[in-house]
């Protein structure tokens, strides 16, 4: 197959690129019960007063504020679930449960720590204001507010919000479909032993699991040998049943890398190289308007690409507002080496100390040692141009265990 030498960019223009072509999915409608980590994709408004009525805001007596006898009669009970048409007048009180509709007449409740009650009489020991220990109408939401804005991510709480005003199906961003596949005649399942000249597939299992982790829906497609007609069917069959795919392996210049040939044959191979380590071959690719992303074969650089290049573009389909974790500027505890001809990122432990964040890394950074992502909990980006760095010097850390902020 003809082979391109394409043009080494920077991690920014890598980054415009992908995000000039990448898009939230259509909203679909999703029920209640499916709704946890989507993204809203309209504003909810309050139809209704919330609650619609007044009701006792603890359990006491229902009673009119401006009474001063020093006795009241009880006319009634009122639970929570049931109304009385009962009236309170002066010198009687409703004994009354959390949640219950205030009677006619009553305009506060006292608590019923502060009463003494005996055949049907009660006596407080304290007094109350009009409207006090009572939740009025439009209390938690008024009719006509907008309860959750556009681009909401519903958690727990906003779910329960939602089901208080009856919303039962809102519409949503979709989680994005990604299609996984590990390229390498060499590659064999986790669960076999591989010989001679074999290796462990690891690569799809990263990149199921920080797809899961990132709120997409991975779809694995098992291993592909190298081969034109079998990589070229398994992309067909990922741009078929996914919103995106990633393949991995088959990235760099081999005679049995594929990839990049493939997708420009395909589609449109927006880019082939960009000028970070580890991670030089990272491709971009459009196919039938989907998105593939041909990652290296390493696993680690798979990671850092993931992490870096992925996770947003899946924040984004996904109708994210907030692409991107957190970063902290960290003092290095040791010397690291640096070659200054690309954005480098190592892998290590940042943690604060009196106000101060430190970072080590996670010993050899060789793209091939998974050993170097565990613990991990920073990428440390080493920008190109700088050469090896003292320890105290400081350095950008982008913290992966973070959530996204900006």
């Amino acid at each position: 197959m003809n082979r391109i030498n394409y043009p080494l960019i920077d991690f920014d223009e890598a980054w415009r690129c992908i995000s000039t072509l990448i898009s939230p999915l259509p909203p679909i409608l999703q029920p209640l019960t499916d709704l946890l980590g989507h993204v809203l994709a309209e504003e909810v408004i309050a139809p209704e007063d919330i609650p619609s009525y007044p009701t006792a805001a603890m359990d006491g007596y229902a009673i009119i504020a401006a009474d001063s006898a020093p006795y009241r009669h009880i006319i009634a009970e009122q639970t929570a679930g049931r109304s009385q048409p009962v009236r309170v007048e002066i010198g009687t009180a409703v004994r009354i449960m959390t949640g219950a509709p205030l009677p006619l007449g009553a305009d506060a409740v006292i608590r019923v720590e502060e009463s003494e009650e005996k055949d049907s009489m009660v006596r407080f020991f304290s007094a109350v204001s009009a409207g006090e220990n009572i939740r009025p109408v439009g209390q938690d939401l008024a009719a006509g507010v907008v309860v959750l804005p556009l681009g909401e991510v519903l958690g727990p709480a906003e779910i329960g919000l939602l089901a208080s005003i009856g919303c039962t199906n809102v519409r949503v961003y979709p989680r994005p479909r990604v299609a996984v596949m590990a390229t390498g005649s060499e590659l064999v399942p986790p669960e076999e032993i591989p010989i001679h000249g074999k290796i462990r597939d690891s690569n799809s299992y990263i990149l199921l699991a920080a797809v899961a982790a990132a709120g997409g829906r991975p779809i694995h497609l098992g291993i592909i040998p190298d081969s034109i007609s079998a990589q070229r069917a398994a992309i067909l069959d990922g741009i078929s049943c996914a919103d995106m795919v990633l393949v991995s392996g088959g990235v760099s210049m081999g005679t049995h890398d594929f990839v990049k040939p493939l997708l420009n044959e395909l589609g449109d191979l927006h880019f082939g190289q960009v000028a970070i380590k580890p991670g030089k071959p990272f491709t971009f690719a459009t196919v039938n308007n989907v998105p593939v992303f041909g990652l290296p074969g390493f696993p680690v650089s798979s990671f850092v690409v993931v992490e870096n290049f992925i996770r947003p573009a899946l924040r984004v389909m996904a109708g994210h507002r907030r692409l991107w974790r957190p970063t902290c500027t960290a003092r290095l505890r040791h010397t690291i080496q640096h070659a200054p001809d690309r954005t480098e990122f190592q892998r290590a432990v940042v943690i604060e100390q009196d106000h101060i964040y430190w970072a080590e890394t996670t010993g050899i950074q060789v793209s091939s040692r998974l050993q170097s992502l565990v613990g991990a909990n920073a990428l440390l980006r080493i920008p190109a141009g700088v050469a090896d760095l003292s320890a105290g010097a400081e350095v950008t850390a982008l913290l992966i265990d973070q959530p996204e902020v900006i």
